[in-house]
């Protein structure tokens, strides 16, 4: 696919990994087929068209990947293991190419989408709730991502890298990502016991929790 845009237009400046497939299950019940299914086409395909690419960018010392991550790997989701760990991985992997690459001047970001499309046509509608919700996510439109993706790829570009975006509708927003929120040191060394009494205590306040916050991600165009 590579060569053939080479052989095409003499050169290639922009690679969007795009490609996905769902296979939802609870873990609990997950196949191992259905695990490797999901991890070929998100995170080994990212790996696959990224790395075909990475030589011409770097011989033309210039190039821009975008990769499609999600929300379920960012914040977690039900019944989506796979999928989950897929998209945190290329969101891994979008941050490392970002700085193997720095030095020859290409780039690498992610963008989470919300939008409707045939992936997640098979949400179900069964109940009055879930019709709503369909209803809400039918809005937001993928045409609403290219704008994002276009500039990205773009020149006017050229210093953001590195960076994980979320587009819904009208509204683009910057991800946070891993900092280490607290540490905490002992000149003796801990052990289990001081971990349990010390350690964790100072740190649960700012334990992430347990649930997809619908605060955020839940969304209401009014």
């Amino acid at each position: 696919m590579v060569t053939q845009a080479v052989d095409t237009f003499g050169r290639i400046d922009c690679v969007i990994n795009n490609a996905g497939i769902l296979r939802d299950r609870f873990f609990f019940n997950m196949s191992v087929e259905e695990w490797r299914s999901v991890i070929d086409v998100h995170l080994n395909g990212a790996f696959y068209v990224s790395r075909a690419a990475a030589s011409h960018f770097k011989n033309q010392q210039s190039g821009s990947y975008i990769h499609m991550v999600s929300t379920s790997g960012l914040i977690g989701n039900f019944g989506q293991a796979n999928y989950s760990a897929a998209k945190l991985g290329i969101v891994a992997l979008s941050k490392s190419i970002a700085m193997d690459m720095a030095k020859f001047k290409v780039r690498s970001n992610c963008i989470s989408p919300f939008a409707w499309s045939r992936m997640v046509g098979a949400i179900p509608t069964e109940t009055e709730e879930q019709k709503a919700r369909v209803a809400r996510l039918q809005r937001m439109e993928t045409a609403k991502i290219a704008p994002l993706a276009v500039y990205l790829a773009s020149d006017a570009a050229a210093d953001v890298s590195g960076q994980i975006f979320a587009v819904r509708a009208n509204e683009i927003f910057l991800m946070g990502q891993s900092r280490p929120l607290r540490s905490m040191h002992t000149a003796e060394g801990w052990t289990p016991e001081t971990i349990a009494e010390r350690a964790i205590p100072a740190m649960r306040p700012s334990f992430y929790k347990l649930d997809r916050s619908q605060d955020v991600f839940d969304w209401d165009p009014a």
